[in-house]
């Protein structure tokens, strides 16, 4: 025990800090010195995607006052940037864990007390409504309190700029740098002005969802009518919007996984309430086979990314991944737009590196073009910003079941992509097909790619140093093959740099920097490494010829 963390730790039993958090950090000092060691080590990074950490007390969890230090840092950001203001304001929303109401409220009383407007919902909303909330309200910003799909143990704290997406350059390293300058409780103003808080009441509810509906297509209406869906909120938001979206879309038989459509930061009936994972699907599924269904999707907690399970032309279940739901998407929202001859010439797809070429080739196919981000939603949301009065999004999404058609939102949008892959799976049955039919279809016109994501989980101080450790090694030392084929180009996005192996020639990328990795090998397969947490995730991609 090093006596820097001693000295951080007693900082937290004097009365700046409610008793509650005196009497936890004395005991963990007086008989948990290995964990005081977790929760003192460091400080918790406000990174450019936010904040995200296990709960509890100490410097390095999400608590009241890392909390109250990241709202006081965005305010003091907020004012420097817009000095002149007569009234900034911020828009704040939460989803189920445990302690994000409490957070949430920190959040609006330390913006209140800073002079600054703060909209609070009243209750737990998907992640994407917020997104929609601050380009409806005008707001300068917004916060959502969430952990996405991390265990009940962790929850975290996201920014979103004026335009409705999360914060990037030069936001993002603006509000930090005030954030890393506040270094005590003391200098962050907790004293709320209530009368700039404002509770939303469901205005903003019926908003959202009139132009979520104006994304539905009128048709297949026997088809809508006939489908059978099962959907599970896996204890998150998305039961507040998802099976009203559907039901108004003309989907009749929306059957609900009743256990998991109960909002709760414990997540009781999963490991895991994320998506990707077929086990956090598991009830869903069982249901489905009960009950005859056509369709399984659930929500991960804040509901901006959607897992789905469809049933093939053999009655079997078949799990769908975030790549082929994404070219479902894109060919589904493409295909009807050359129905109606209205693909606009200026219209656009976009997705991140690490998410299939198999889209690309689809972009190219309908003469729309393509952008490629860097990983995070975020940066498929600046471009949108970017291009907005020039260029029309059309739709695309990311391989980690994160998706987006329409652009009133600037963030994957589960409850969008309910509604637009549970119209895609009634196309599918107007024509006598299934969704796994569709994919082949797909397959047969732009290329069959398939993919794989391995997730390598270290946790805590020497997991993040090892993961650190495994990024520099694939710099320093380079794998010459990978799978038994050659790499031939290496690309560094935190460097920039594309290097072709063969002849040691090096180019430009021209994407913003990030820790991210990725080897391209001869015979056509992509392998991309990043870290992500509290893991480093492993990606491939390739073609069938």
């Amino acid at each position: 025990m090093s006596a820097e963390i001693i000295k951080k730790a007693s900082k937290w039993l004097s009365e700046s800090f409610d008793l509650e958090t005196r009497t936890e950090v004395k005991r963990l000092m007086d008989s948990d010195l290995e964990l005081l060691t977790e929760c003192f080590y460091t400080d918790l990074e406000f990174g450019t995607g936010g904040m995200r950490g296990k709960m509890g007390v100490g410097t390095n969890r999400i608590n009241k006052y890392t909390i109250g230090q990241a709202t006081q840092g965005l305010a003091n950001y907020m004012k420097k940037q817009f000095p002149n203001s007569s009234q900034m304001s911020v828009v704040i929303a939460h989803d189920s864990r445990n302690n994000s109401p409490l957070f949430s409220k920190v959040c609006a009383d330390v913006l209140s007390a800073n002079g600054i407007k703060a909209y609070l919902f009243s209750d737990l909303r998907p992640t994407p409504e917020l997104s929609f909330a601050v380009r409806e309200l005008g707001c300068t910003a917004g916060i959502v309190i969430t952990a996405s799909h991390n265990p009940k143990e962790y929850n975290g704290y996201k920014v979103y700029w004026n335009d409705g997406a999360q914060i990037v350059a030069p936001h993002d390293t603006g509000i930090i740098s005030e954030v890393r300058v506040i270094e005590s409780a003391d200098e962050v103003n907790f004293s709320a002005n209530t009368e700039l808080i404002e509770t939303l009441d469901d205005s903003i509810d019926n908003k959202y969802l009139s132009q979520v509906q104006s994304l539905s297509v009128n048709g297949f209406k026997e088809e809508k009518k006939n489908l059978k869906i099962v959907f599970t909120s896996l204890h998150g938001t998305g039961i507040t919007m998802v099976p009203q979206v559907l039901r108004n879309a003309g989907f009749e038989n929306v059957i609900l996984e009743e256990t998991q459509a109960v909002p709760s930061g414990d997540f009781p009936s999963v490991e895991s309430p994320n998506p990707e994972e077929r086990s956090a699907l598991s009830m869903a599924i069982e249901l489905a086979e009960k009950e005859g269904g056509d369709l399984v999707l659930g929500t991960d907690p804040d509901a901006d990314r959607v897992g789905m399970v469809a049933r093939n032309s053999d009655g079997e279940l078949t799990l769908i991944n975030g790549n082929q739901a994404c070219a479902l998407i894109v060919y589904y929202r493409l295909e009807q737009l050359k129905a109606a001859g209205t693909i606009p010439a200026n219209g656009f797809i976009a997705k991140t590196v690490v998410t299939s070429d198999l889209i690309s080739n689809m972009a190219k196919a309908y003469g729309v073009k393509l952008y490629e981000t860097l990983t995070g939603f975020k940066w498929i949301a600046s471009v949108i910003r970017e291009q907005e009065g020039k260029e029309v999004f059309l739709g695309g999404g990311e391989e980690s079941y994160g998706y987006l058609v329409g652009d009133f939102v600037r963030d994957k949008d589960a409850v969008i992509s309910s509604l637009v892959l549970s119209e895609c799976a009634a196309w599918a049955a107007s024509k006598g097909k299934t969704l796994i039919d569709i994919l082949d279809e797909i397959y047969l016109k732009f290329g069959h790619f398939r993919e794989r994501l391995i997730s390598v989980v270290r946790e805590g101080k020497s997991g993040k140093e090892e993961i650190q450790a495994m990024m520099n090694g694939f710099r320093t030392n380079p794998p010459t093959a990978l799978m038994g084929s050659k790499v031939v180009s290496i690309t560094d996005i935190l460097e920039g740099t594309v290097t072709d192996t063969e002849t040691k020639s090096t180019t430009a990328l021209g994407l913003p920097s990030s820790n991210v990795m990725q080897f391209t090998l001869e015979n056509g397969l992509k392998f991309t490494a990043r870290p992500s947490g509290t893991c480093l995730l492993y990606t491939s991609d390739a073609a069938d010829e």
